[in-house]
């Protein structure tokens, strides 16, 4: 159950990423958030649905055009902290970037998200 609640918002939240147009992705957030949500991104720390709308329409806007985020792993959750496994690809074999995100719920909302973006380098010899 707790995993499903924590689905829902995971995909809620990707899905403004996808959204059809620009208006619809506070919506979105809205339902997937909490309004004193704190996000660790790839430019630091940032708090607010505002701040993670401002991040997702800089991705939506990326310059090589509209990419498309998806969830490609299951959603592991242990307590009230998740994580999944994202891909955003950006069209005609443009730029296409994957990564791992950990999230935080309250109340059946997303209240942290931990972005890391790209792959881990393996241990120098």
């Amino acid at each position: 159950m707790q995993e499903e609640i924590a689905r829902s918002a995971i995909d809620t939240f990707i899905s403004a990423f996808n959204a059809s147009d620009d208006s619809y992705v506070t919506a979105l957030l809205g339902q997937a958030l909490t309004s004193d949500v704190v996000f660790w991104g790839p430019l630091g720390r940032s708090e607010g649905i505002a701040a993670v709308e401002r991040f997702v329409l800089d991705i939506r806007r990326h310059p090589a055009g509209t990419g498309t985020m998806v969830r490609c792993s299951a959603v592991d959750m242990p307590d009230e902290w998740a994580r999944y496994q994202w891909v955003f690809t950006t069209p005609n074999g443009g730029p296409r970037l994957a990564g791992t995100d950990v999230v935080h719920l309250r109340r059946s909302l997303i209240d942290q998200v931990i972005v890391f973006a790209g792959e881990i380098e393996p241990p120098a010899s």
